[in-house]
């Protein structure tokens, strides 16, 4: 552990403490420091070099099954002082929910946890001028391959880092490092009338080293700019579809959704009552699974403490199960699927990585 999160884990546990001490019953504090570097080049120039830090503490309450969430940014005394008072003034004014509460203290992980490959300590080295350098060379790489690529809306190179620390009053106590770095080019072409075509292709993970060369990135993104020259209708008809896998994510996404605990029990999806029913082709496999390394969606827990698992989601083109956490598993009379995110303190069922598996 580093010490980074070290001292999160302090501060989350402080605020807990100051929370419980202060009248609730419970009490969940999510500290999380990071840093973040995104420079864009456009025709070989500098646009835009942002870089910035943050330190931020949300904290969920519950007093007699009434929930609160606050979050701050001020980590002075002063500032924390305030997060807890104004969450002990929130949850008086709430209403009670008999499905409000923390997931099981018996159900709590307490790791080992597996490593998942998380964090990559080499994206911290990368300056100002190196993102220029990985953005300028992409964007050149688009713009030199073809004599009709003379626009560009720019290149973009990203990365950041990120540490968390995650304490609730019903024991558990777990922390997460975390990088992403991406780079994407969006050259531009005119049509012969005249009118612009846009492409663009990226490449991003959590490793550097797992990232497309920029060359490559920006030769690929010359070449689907330039396919959208001469683009035009096809007659009415019936006919097998290839889906880019941009657009595949798109149409498992919104199949995503639908699958969520809170999408179940406000009984706003299409997929109520669909368990152990077909759903899709005999040649659909989809899971969710956490536990992938150097995944963008991998975890080693769930927004409340429970241990990560894979979720076969639809098997056999038969749905298995939905995503749940610990609030919507109540709501259906379920157990939790080690669902639950948290987001600004607050926590619903969530995907990680939500993967169409390849067939045959």
């Amino acid at each position: 552990m580093s010490d980074a999160s070290e001292k999160l884990i302090q501060l989350a546990e402080s605020v807990v403490k100051r929370a419980r001490s202060a009248g609730a019953d419970v009490a969940e504090a999510g500290a999380r420091s990071g840093w973040e570097l995104s420079a864009r080049v456009r025709l070989g120039e500098p646009e835009l070099v942002e870089e910035a830090g943050h330190r931020s503490i949300t904290l969920r309450v519950m007093k007699e099954q009434r929930g609160a969430l606050t979050a701050t940014r001020d980590l002075s005394e002063a500032g924390i002082e305030r997060c807890v008072a104004d969450a002990m003034m929130l949850v008086e004014l709430s209403e009670a929910d008999g499905c409000a509460g923390p997931a099981d203290a018996s159900e709590l992980s307490h790791g080992p946890y597996p490593d998942l490959e998380m964090f990559d300590p080499s994206l911290d080295a990368i300056r100002a001028e190196d993102a220029i350098a990985r953005a300028t060379e992409a964007e050149r790489a688009a713009l030199e391959s073809d004599s009709r690529l003379k626009l560009s809306e720019g290149a973009t190179f990203s990365r950041s880092t990120s540490e968390s620390a995650l304490v609730l009053s019903s024991g558990f106590v777990g922390t997460a490092r975390g990088s992403y770095a991406s780079l994407v080019v969006s050259p531009v072409v005119e049509d012969e009338g005249g009118k612009r075509r846009r492409g663009f292709y990226w490449t991003a993970g959590r490793y550097l080293d797992g990232l497309e060369p920029g060359l490559e990135v920006g030769r690929e993104a010359a070449r689907r700019t330039l396919a959208k020259l001469g683009a035009r209708k096809v007659p009415t008809a019936e006919a097998p579809v290839v889906f880019d896998p941009d657009v595949s994510r798109s149409l498992i996404g919104t199949f995503a959704s639908c699958i969520v605990g809170g999408a179940i029990w406000r009984k706003s999806s299409y997929l109520l009552d669909r368990e152990g029913t077909e759903v899709a082709s005999s040649l659909v496999q989809i899971v969710d699974d956490p536990l992938i390394k150097r995944a963008p969606g991998s975890r080693p827990f769930d927004g409340e403490g429970l241990a990560s698992r894979r979720n076969v989601v639809v098997e056999g083109g038969v749905l298995k199960t939905y995503l749940l956490d610990c609030y919507s598993a109540r709501k259906l009379g379920r157990k939790s699927t080690a669902s639950g995110a948290r987001s600004g303190g607050s926590v619903g069922a969530s995907t990680t990585n939500f993967i169409l598996q390849a067939g045959t």
